[in-house]
């Protein structure tokens, strides 16, 4: 029943909409209306600007790292059980129920949810977001070599077979999340980062 209890609320952390939020309240713009439609970081850069995207992903990240972080080091829940309340961050954050079951990509909140379990590992899955994005010029190619190699990261620093569970649910999860990317990429129509092109 605690664990239950705590999943939901975790799920109901990650599904706070703070591109929403922070488009509405900062700058009169819906983001689900422009770009890509979806609430996370890069839509936010590509709508409202550094700032507000800049906001946006330390929010979101703050969303997956926060519930992880203290119970893991509350001892309140063994491995199992933290590893499902990074997971239910993420899904709180893709399918928020205050925005009809949409939201982001889950990137930033699950990488949150990395550097609570390991911080080495979350430093990795920054780096292959780097690495991607910068040599290709698009995010999601960042995105998703960043969490495949979260995931061998997680298992490598932790040697918890929970936690190393939670990284290859997250990298499927989130390659599942850019399909319609990929889909882009493979056309030929995928959108580069605007690097010193946004509006704010």
């Amino acid at each position: 029943m605690i664990l239950a209890l705590l999943a939901i609320g975790a799920f109901l952390i990650g599904s706070i909409p703070f591109g929403y939020l922070i488009g509405i309240a900062f700058f009169r713009t819906d983001i689900r209306q422009a770009g890509s439609g979806n609430t996370g970081a890069m839509n936010a850069l590509r709508t409202i600007g550094k700032g507000g995207a800049a906001a946006v992903l330390v929010l979101d990240a703050f969303k997956g790292f926060f519930p992880a972080y203290f119970l893991l080091h509350r001892d309140i829940l063994p491995p199992y059980g933290v590893a499902l309340i990074a997971a239910c961050a993420v899904l709180g954050h893709c399918f928020s129920p205050w925005l009809g079951w949409k939201g982001g990509k889950g990137v930033a909140t699950s990488f949150g949810a990395i550097f609570a379990l390991s911080w080495p590992a979350g430093l990795v899955a920054i780096g292959g977001w780097a690495i991607g994005a910068l040599s290709t010029r698009y995010s999601s190619v960042g995105s998703m070599l960043g969490s495949v190699l979260a995931a061998v990261a997680l298992a490598y620093f932790t040697r918890n077979p929970w936690f190393a569970a939670y990284g290859i649910f997250a990298a499927a999860f989130i390659v599942y999340t850019h399909r319609e990317n990929i889909a882009r990429l493979r056309a030929g129509e995928e959108k580069a980062i605007p690097y010193g092109r946004v509006r704010r």
